[in-house]
């Protein structure tokens, strides 16, 4: 009986074949990494932010972060749905990434060739889960979903119904990561001038408009339970109001992000210069909007971290992919060379597989890292654990189900962020006076910090000098728990 998942033509290839070998993929090199305590500290984020809004909290009123909300309801749903699971957390991830690269290949298919698409799509699947702290659940892989969904139906059919649900996609990508407003600005503009290029007024100022009203519609919808709740400027000042803050901070410049932009504009520029790319391709130049937009929001972000990178893989493969096919045909004493290097690239899971079993030989558990071991040290010592202060592995409040001693505190890092204060609706005006409130006010009884590292990022002198002082003269170490230091209050 015919396998329908084997290839053995890549033209027999369908959409159904495809998911099920990107889910595969996905899982088997995100497998390993479903047990570990935490990837990015910004993963830990937000699991406490959709922990505290499935215990019935909205964004920003009880605890706080620098991301749109509809990132913080993928999180809540899986918690409501599957309660404190890193494995749901992690296998929906794992889907998100999957479903990402399907769209990507269906994007390059309306392009290129199946072939091309195909190996596109997988690679977008290694570039979206290795290399760094990808093996989590980003905002990034959230917001990319729902974009690369967008713009996948503005390769099909020009009617009205797919404009507006293109828009709606875009919404929620807008509303999982903010930066996301630049490249649907950009291919807007591409759509109307493609529009007016072809004598298409009339349809193309319907669809567009369509278009726009979808995005919007999801940003309205958004504010409609802090209405309800009468708290609509919470809403407003920190979704739109304290990113533009926090981009102007002191350690963000334009500047900075130049080097990146000129290599990836470069290589596309003599991509089709040398015509290995079709610069009269609709299609690629749709990407390239889509490219140039994303390249905008870096720019105005200040900084380009691996995980921005999430947004713009999908988008610059393609056109890789279809350089690469350009290229010479390789001889086949090369392909055993290939086969090798392609089963080499995973190997963070692999050294992440022999982790796992070892942390279970050892410790009797799969879950692994500070963040579960040293909660489980606390618990198994009874510890206080009310009002307890985690400077490193805060992923700890939600293996404890506590909260963090106050809003600021919520990502350790947002403490020194004082430009993001006046939005977060805190009581108090700098990060200083922040963390003193928290170490002589409220007073933790028990505080967790990582060995070897400076509390605060070793920039901040002040900081660090206070509170290494403060720990010296009020607290005691009590446990070592891998990296993880364990501090109690002294009782006077």
């Amino acid at each position: 009986m015919h396998n329908p998942f084997v290839i053995r033509d890549y033209e027999d290839l369908n959409w159904k074949r495809v998911i099920f070998i990107l889910v595969l993929v996905a899982l088997v090199i995100r497998f390993p990494f479903f047990f570990r305590d935490y990837v990015d500290r910004d993963e830990s984020t937000f699991i406490i932010m959709g922990q505290s809004w499935a215990d019935g909290h909205l964004p920003y009123t009880q605890l706080w972060d620098l991301k749109p909300p509809i990132t913080f309801l993928f999180f809540a749903l899986i918690i409501k749905i599957f309660g404190q699971s890193f494995i749901a957390i992690r296998f929906f991830g794992s889907l998100m990434v999957a479903i990402t690269a399907l769209f990507t290949y269906g994007i390059a298919t309306k392009i290129t060739t199946k072939k091309i698409a195909f190996w596109v799509a997988l690679f977008c699947v290694f570039f979206q889960s290795l290399f760094g702290s990808l093996q989590g659940v980003m905002s990034e892989h959230i917001c990319t979903l729902f974009f690369v969904t967008g713009v996948y139906l503005l390769f099909c059919r020009k009617v009205w119904h797919l404009y507006l649900a293109s828009g709606l996609l875009f919404g929620l990508s807008i509303m999982s990561k903010l930066n996301m407003a630049y490249p649907v600005f950009v291919v807007g503009l591409f759509l109307l001038w493609e529009g007016f290029r072809e004598r298409k007024i009339t349809s193309t100022i319907i669809n567009m408009t369509l278009m726009v009203m979808g995005t919007f519609l999801i940003v309205v919808l958004t504010a409609l339970p802090y209405y309800l709740e009468g708290n609509i400027q919470i809403w407003w000042q920190s979704i739109f109001k304290a990113p533009m803050a926090y981009s102007e901070g002191k350690f963000h410049s334009p500047l900075n992000t130049l080097p990146f932009l000129i290599v990836i504009l470069g290589l596309l520029a003599v991509g089709f210069k040398t015509k290995v790319i079709d610069y009269k391709s609709r299609g690629l130049q749709l990407l390239t909007a889509v490219t140039t937009g994303i390249l905008l929001s870096f720019m105005q972000a200040g900084k380009v971290n691996g995980h921005y990178l999430i947004q713009l893989y999908p988008f610059i493969l393609i056109p890789m992919g279809m350089a690469v096919a350009k290229l010479p045909p390789l001889q086949k004493k090369l392909k055993p060379v290939i086969i090798v290097l392609l089963f080499l690239i995973p190997m963070e899971s692999y050294l992440e597989y022999a982790n796992i079993i070892s942390n279970k030989m050892k410790k009797g558990s799969f879950f692994n890292g500070e963040g579960v071991d040293v909660p489980q040290y606390i618990m198994d010592h009874h510890l206080e654990i009310k009002d307890i202060f985690f400077t490193e592995y805060h992923i700890g409040y939600w293996v404890l189900g506590v909260s963090p001693p106050t809003k600021a505190a919520t990502h350790p890092s947002n403490i020194t962020r004082e430009e993001l204060f006046p939005y977060m609706q805190n009581p108090r005006q700098t990060g200083m006076e922040e963390l003193k409130y928290i170490m002589e006010v409220i007073q933790p009884k028990t505080l967790v910090a990582r060995k070897g590292k400076e509390i605060f990022d070793k920039k901040l002198l002040e900081y660090n000098a206070y509170i290494d002082a403060y720990l010296a003269e009020h607290y005691t170490l009590v446990a070592t728990v891998d990296r993880g230091l364990i501090y109690q209050r002294l009782k006077r």
